[in-house]
């Protein structure tokens, strides 16, 4: 399996695979692009990997400085937060389609995202809010409110545009329906340790409802109760899930 590793302005991305079709794969809190590595989510799809299926670019988090921030208001995470969305958009996504283009991988240019808990978070909000570059989100064990992460102070236009939640149920007209021919959504979560305190199994569930109510394709696979939120979860939830989007 091929592994290289790039340092942009901003970050770090690792892409695993030959060829195949691509997924930008965004890590858990506070997370290293290594990540999905060094808890063997790439063992864990390795044939995918290996037969030329798919192509993985792991990510850099910018959770530090936004999300996971708690001595700044919610707006002003939000706020950083759109500093991250500019280094994916504008010096990951391109550096993706150029190393697709000179690979041997036939399919468009589109790539989809994936993550496991702030990771889903990402994924989704990504998906959501640029459906015209992103079509597929896979998120695993996600909380997709922000508010709900110890925030505090008013919150303005920079959170609610980063917010699921909070925007999917004003979504209308003719954006809404383009959004129903265009994105799919599929949302996985256990019922086990750690799935209730994270908020991530209640939070997917509304999640879902929100999506199914607007018309959205999303799909939601809840798991057992002896399901964690977890990586051993995500290994087998990724290993399952994936090899029917490539």
């Amino acid at each position: 399996m091929r592994r290289d590793q790039v340092e942009l302005a901003g970050g770090t991305v690792i892409a695993y695979g030959h060829y195949g079709r691509p997924f930008l794969v965004f890590p858990s809190e506070q997370g290293r692009a290594w990540d999905w590595e060094s808890n063997g989510m790439i063992d864990a799809i390795r044939p995918l990997l290996d037969d030329g299926r798919v192509k993985l670019y792991c990510v850099d988090s910018f959770d530090g400085a936004s999300w996971s921030n708690r001595s700044i208001p919610m707006e002003d995470r939000a706020r950083h937060h759109g500093t991250y969305e500019a280094w994916v958009l504008d010096h990951v996504l391109p550096m993706i389609h150029a190393d697709c283009a000179d690979s041997s991988w036939g399919g468009p240019q589109e790539v989809a995202t994936m993550g496991c808990s702030l990771g889903a978070f990402h994924s989704v909000l990504f998906a959501l809010r640029r459906a015209d570059l992103f079509p597929l989100a896979l998120g695993l064990s996600g909380n997709y409110d922000a508010s709900s992460w110890h925030g505090w102070g008013e919150r303005g236009d920079a959170t609610y545009f980063a917010n699921p939640v909070d925007f999917v149920p004003n979504l209308n007209g003719s954006h809404l329906d383009w959004l129903r021919s265009r994105l799919s959504i599929l949302l996985v979560v256990g019922q086990g340790q750690w799935e209730d305190t994270t908020g991530s199994l209640p939070s997917t569930r509304h999640m879902a409802d929100l999506l199914r109510a607007k018309g959205l394709r999303c799909e939601l696979d809840v798991w057992g109760h002896d399901v964690p939120h977890d990586w051993p979860s995500w290994r087998s939830q990724i290993a399952h899930h994936l090899p029917r989007f490539v």
